[in-house]
């Protein structure tokens, strides 16, 4: 028997094992069972898939929760262009969507199920902190946990920050993916993850960006300074607030553009 078949015959009796045993096997049941298999190093080869596949297999049921949000926007599915918003105090992920020379316009927002740490940036490997800055995303179909948006973390700006602080590991592999749990990452459920998925996939552009920012930067302060705060922290929060308030004004100037007129008798 091959190295292979043996790790996949290893998985079958594990399963077989648990249905026997009296344990009734649901769908999220053996989602749990085939996850915890993707996480053990010496099984993670045989879960190994295209985004094409993942695609396949939640790309109808995503698209049909996806189509009529963007409906109600007036927008065609698939978007020319998306953007992603992550605030991590109120705990939502902010999906804007645009056609090919238009503003961007809000189009939904999930709920963040999961996601460890406080308000702050990411600094070191196992600080348990969700980054804080502008991302680019990928599709990142091999995940334990469900399916996965990866994070171009840590970027060029953290990897000088890092350089000048004299930190030299400021941590890796940051997702937006399935499930309700997280360290570092953010976990938005698995409906969320698929839907995330295959709108990224759809979309024309592969220009995903990400902001991550601690509140709405556009509405609120940022959070009051903290003695261990790193020095180029208020310029990164400069930074985000001005990415956040160049995609919300031109959604605000689009509505006022397209809003009708008040008649004679509004006035």
């Amino acid at each position: 028997m091959m190295l292979n078949d043996r790790k996949k015959f290893r998985v079958r009796i594990a399963i077989a094992a648990i249905t026997v045993s009296g344990a009734v096997l649901t769908a999220r049941h053996f989602d749990e069972v085939i996850g915890y298999a993707k996480r053990l190093p010496g099984l993670r080869s045989l879960f190994k898939q295209s985004s094409e596949k993942l695609v396949d297999k939640y790309g109808a049921l995503a698209r049909s929760r996806l189509k009529p949000k963007f409906a109600e926007k007036n927008m065609a599915y698939p978007p020319d262009r998306l953007e992603l918003v992550a605030i991590k105090k109120s705990r939502e992920l902010l999906v804007y969507a645009a056609a090919k020379d238009a503003p961007f316009d809000y189009i939904c927002r999930y709920p963040i199920l999961g996601a460890s740490g406080h308000l702050g940036p990411k600094l070191r490997e196992g600080d348990n902190q969700v980054p804080e800055g502008l991302y680019r995303l990928v599709l990142e179909p091999n995940t334990p946990y469900h399916a996965a948006l990866r994070l171009n973390y840590p970027n060029s700006e953290d990897v000088a920050r890092a350089k000048a602080d004299g930190r030299s590991n400021p941590g890796s592999d940051i997702l937006i993916h399935g499930t309700e749990g997280s360290v570092g990452c953010i976990a938005v459920g698995n409906a969320a993850s698929e839907d995330l998925f295959v709108l990224a996939y759809d979309t024309r552009s592969k220009n995903l960006p990400l902001i991550v920012a601690p509140v709405d930067l556009t509405r609120e302060p940022a959070p009051p300074a903290q003695s261990t705060d790193p020095a180029w922290l208020p310029e990164l929060y400069v930074e985000l607030k001005a990415a956040l308030a160049e995609l919300t004004d031109g959604q605000s100037k689009s509505v006022k553009k397209t809003a009708p007129e008040k008649s004679a008798a509004q006035k």
